[in-house]
């Protein structure tokens, strides 16, 4: 143990490894103790921005303890909280872990349509282009599903540790008219969810997949990112996340989580729900078309009268006018019928979905941050401890100094690996805090939602009951009295209608 700490006093002598943030890549660099400080020579390196783990407290203090100078960590004192404490009890205004946006700013980020152009015939398949147009950029641009898919992993690969929505599944072959509009929908929730995400609306990606009119957009969105890192490396506050978390972040992380998963799981029941009624709906159209058909059928009817019963001709031939006649208004009532049903899909359903993709981003963005970030720092870690082991054997059994060596810079190389991954988990953290409060701003969709389930119903049976009123005095020709005169229907007592 003493020549381990002999070590390692000799390496914090020579160097203190910090964090300086660049515009191109994270770098790992060295601060020799004589020298001015960094913080002074690199404008883009704050003096918050050094490490303060308790790796580098502990070697620092072995220094202090002999006789040299102690490096400034900017360690508060014990009486007194720490300043990112300080800065939670305050919550002053500008805090930028909060998020200040409302759902009507939200929305009215953008509103981007997505509609099918006519097929095109490749060389040996067809394949279904889309029209996408932005309210925003005032423009409409051509894309295909495979410019979806690459401007999907250009957003992943630049925000890791942000909700970005999945993509409806591909279809190679047999792709139907209804899978092409369900993936047309989908397609369109996607963009609009995207178009509207706070960080993800300012980004160039977004500009350039909405408005550029050029044949090669997937290498220039690849382009965009090359060498450019992702949002931990761009963003001016990632090596600061922890200053502006809570102290029971990771707490809130599990309440949120489960809280987020039940309310999926009631709106996913509810857009069930909502399904079925639509197509009720739709099927109601289905039956009054084919009610109104056959009573048409039944009107038009040129079957001879037999001799037995020409007394009544004069009675048949006056209902088989009147029956053909009323397809009119049954047809009617079957196109209001089918209207109700695609208001709802479209205003109650689609809503719904929208709503759905939003919260299994937020499930998987908690996925990839338990199997990412942390996985990987526990890997780091456990690496880490397997080094030092074999340090400590290599020392105690004298091996050749060239192997030693080696062994001492992947020890320093894992270290910067282990603070780094640190840094990203609490930028991670930092982000799912974010997220969480943008879930929680979409929230207020369930009153939009409800209003336009509630409007769909009142319209549609306003409507219909609008034709049903219309419909009822043509009835009155079907009901012929001993006088040869019209008299208008009865409804007969409830439990009467089979008596004598």
């Amino acid at each position: 143990m003493g020549l381990w700490r002999s070590w390692r006093r000799s390496r914090v002598r020579k160097s203190i490894r910090y964090f300086g943030i660049f515009p191109s890549r994270a770098d790992v660099r060295y601060w020799d103790i004589e020298q001015q400080p960094l913080w002074k020579k690199c404008p883009t390196v704050s003096k918050r921005e050094l490490p303060q783990t308790d790796l580098f407290r502990e070697e620092a203090a072995h220094l202090f303890h002999a006789g040299e100078q102690k490096p400034d960590f900017a360690k508060p004192p014990v009486n007194e909280p720490r300043e990112s404490e300080q800065f939670l009890m305050q919550a002053p205004p500008g805090n930028p872990l909060l998020l200040p946006h409302t759902l009507q700013e939200l929305l009215s980020k953008d509103s981007v349509q997505v509609e099918l152009i006519p097929e095109k015939k490749g060389l040996f398949l067809k394949h279904v282009e889309y029209e996408v147009s932005s309210k925003r950029f005032k423009c409409s641009v051509y894309r295909r599903y495979n410019d979806f898919v690459v401007f999907h992993e250009m957003l992943l690969q630049k925000f890791p540790y942000r909700m970005v929505p999945a993509l409806p599944p591909k279809r190679m072959l047999g792709a139907d008219r209804e899978f092409i509009e369900s993936r047309r929908r989908a397609l369109k929730r996607f963009i609009n969810l995207v178009a509207r995400h706070p960080p993800f609306s300012e980004d160039v990606l977004l500009k350039l997949f909405l408005s550029f009119s050029g044949s090669d957009v997937q290498n220039k969105l690849r382009e965009l990112v090359q060498g450019v890192g992702d949002e931990f490396l761009t963003c001016r506050l990632a090596t600061q996340a922890k200053d502006f978390l809570p102290a029971d972040i990771q707490a809130q992380f599990a309440a949120s989580r489960e809280l987020i998963r039940n309310i999926y799981n009631s709106f996913y029941k509810l857009r069930d729900r909502a399904e079925r009624i639509a197509s009720r709906a739709i099927d109601n159209a289905s039956d009054l078309l084919i009610f109104g058909k056959e009573l048409s059928a039944l009107g038009s009817d040129t079957t001879p009268l037999p001799s037995w019963a020409a007394l009544n001709n004069s009675t048949w031939g006056t209902l088989k006018q009147a029956l053909k006649g009323l397809s009119v208004e049954f047809a009617l009532l079957a196109d209001k019928a089918v209207q109700q049903g695609k208001q709802e899909e479209n205003d109650v359903v689609e809503k719904l979905n929208l709503f759905l993709d939003l919260l299994q981003s937020y499930k998987d963005l908690c996925e990839r941050h338990e199997k990412g970030v942390l996985h990987k720092h526990q890997r780091a870690l456990h690496k880490y401890s397997m080094m030092k082991k074999q340090m400590m054997s290599a020392t105690v059994q004298n091996k050749e100094p060239e192997s030693v060596e080696q062994l001492e810079s992947r020890i320093v190389e894992q270290e910067n690996a282990i603070l780094t991954m640190e840094l990203r988990n609490y930028f991670s953290l930092y982000c799912l805090h974010q997220e969480t409060q943008l879930i929680h701003i979409y929230l207020p969709l369930t009153s939009h939602i409800l209003g336009a389930f509630v409007n769909s119903q009142i319209q549609g049976h306003k409507e219909m009951s609008k034709v049903w009123n219309e419909l009822k005095p043509k009835l009155s020709c079907l009901f012929v009295g001993s006088s040869n005169m019209p008299t208008p229907p009865l409804s007969p007592p409830d439990g009467n209608f089979f008596s004598n």
